[in-house]
């Protein structure tokens, strides 16, 4: 699957390959979600990495979430 090859090629490491494969042949919209907690300080450029991929599995028509914690950030 095409889908996949993208991925993989972005990925380190996929946990469970065939449990993404199926997901991703099933037809169903993915939500993929990112949280992050404004009030540590370890927020930095690096994460940028993991948005480009959320870019990615946007651009294959998936719902990409970024929760960005409240009470934390009281």
């Amino acid at each position: 699957m095409k889908e996949l090859e993208i991925i993989k090629r972005k990925a380190v490491q996929i946990f469970s390959e065939e449990e993404l494969e199926k997901k991703l042949n099933s037809g169903k919209k993915l939500i993929i979600k990112l949280g992050a907690d404004p009030s540590r300080p370890d927020l930095h450029i690096g994460h940028s990495v993991v948005l480009r991929v959320l870019k990615t599995f946007q651009n294959m028509g998936h719902e990409v979430v970024f929760l960005i914690g409240d009470f934390t950030g009281m």
